[in-house]
């Protein structure tokens, strides 16, 4: 299961309305090891299309060094899909490449709503995984105001 605070969430629901209808693309970063997504990181679609995402290179260099240097790792690899339901395309399972990350989809199909869900890719086999939305962290660091979610 995914567990992400809402903010960053929105984050993630405002970057692919602002791409739309391009792809947007881009990562939520946590600590090496932990499974918490803390530090969303959108990324520039390198294809800049409707139907295909691609981190530029460059970009990609810098924030896997910066991750590094911080001992973070992707927790989170989100893309949105601008005409079809929030689920991995056939191009999206040949390209996951990060076993251990939650990929995350978006579709901006529909004006009024975001769909969103997560999902592990592991050596091509796609799971769907529950989703739970938190509204912030309590007092000792741990998720508040859980939630499961589909939007």
């Amino acid at each position: 299961m995914l567990e992400i605070r809402r903010e960053i969430v929105d984050a993630l629901i405002a970057h692919a309305r602002r791409d739309h209808p391009d792809e947007a693309c881009g990562i939520v970063a946590g600590p090496t090891g932990s499974d918490r997504a803390d530090r969303h990181v959108p990324m520039v679609n390198a294809e800049r299309s409707p139907t295909f995402y691609r981190f530029d290179s460059l970009e990609q260099l810098d924030v896997w060094r910066e991750m590094d240097a911080r001992d973070e790792e992707p927790v989170v690899i989100y893309h949105s899909h601008t005409a079809t339901e929030a689920f991995p395309s056939r191009t999206d399972v040949s390209y996951a490449s990060e076993p251990n990350a939650h990929y995350v989809l978006l579709s901006t199909r529909d004006s009024d709503s975001v769909e969103i869900r997560s999902f592990r890719i592991v050596d091509g086999e796609v799971t769907e995984e529950d989703l739970r939305i938190v509204e912030g962290l309590g007092t000792d660091g741990r998720a508040a105001g859980r939630r499961s979610v589909r939007e």
